[in-house]
């Protein structure tokens, strides 16, 4: 909720004592001199006359107070000794025939000196209110607010894994000694049949019965009857008879 700035016063403040201001410098134009006749009445150029000095008191204060004057010694004492003096002699006139007219109307002295303080120092007051009530309300000036390039978004780019060499495997002979004789290269080995140890086992032990060479070649006696060379056998089956 905003706060209330009191400018509805300040503006009544001003009209209402700009207003009786003029009546009352009007009103003392009307009042007749010590040596006037009956038939008396004031020329209409004391009227408007009567009427200035309000008017031109409030003028003096608003160029005063609401003009932005340049900075500049100059122009301080251009706007102080111009318009001071001005402003001073309008309040001085404007006192006076307000303090006229209160004693013209019957009032006591003391009536008559501070009464007219009161109607131009409203209307003052009520002036420097709504010059201090119009800073309050001006508008903030306006922010421009530059529009801010963000940049693009730059890729990530991944470091590039150098795959290894590939490498050759060759089969590097031995270093032979100087000197060192060539050893013959090894034939493989053929694994011998069971015919073949059984021939071989009979020719070595002629007269060794099947089941002797079966138990001496780890061979069951059938295996090696089924392999038993036929001189053999009938030379067995013939010392067997015997």
């Amino acid at each position: 909720m905003s706060r209330i700035s009191g400018r509805g016063w300040a503006y009544a403040g001003a009209l209402l004592g700009g207003a009786v201001s003029v009546a009352a410098n009007v009103a003392h134009s009307y009042v007749p001199p010590a040596a006037a006749v009956a038939a008396w009445s004031p020329q209409p150029g004391s009227v408007v006359g009567a009427m200035f000095w309000p008017v031109a008191l409030f003028v003096a204060v608003e160029i005063l107070a609401r003009v932005p004057w340049p900075a500049g010694a100059r122009w301080v004492a251009l706007r102080f000794a111009g318009l001071l003096p001005v402003a001073l002699v309008a309040a001085v006139v404007s006192y006076r025939h307000l303090s006229g007219l209160l004693a013209f109307y019957g009032e006591d002295a003391i009536t008559a000196a501070v009464g007219p303080l009161a109607v131009d120092g409203l209307m003052v007051m009520a002036t420097g209110a709504l010059l201090a009530t119009s800073g309050r309300r001006r508008p903030a000036p306006a922010v421009v607010v530059e529009p801010v390039e963000v940049p693009a978004p730059v890729p990530v780019v991944e470091p590039a894994v150098a795959e290894p060499p590939a490498v050759e495997l060759v089969d590097v002979a031995p270093p032979v000694e100087p000197g060192a004789p060539e050893r013959p290269a090894r034939k493989p080995s053929r694994r011998q049949s069971a015919a073949e140890r059984v021939a071989r086992a009979v020719r070595r032990t002629p007269h060794a019965s099947p089941a002797a060479v079966a138990a001496r070649l780890k061979l069951s006696e059938r295996t090696v009857q089924r392999h038993w060379p036929a001189s053999t056998v009938d030379m067995v089956t013939t010392a067997g008879g015997v």
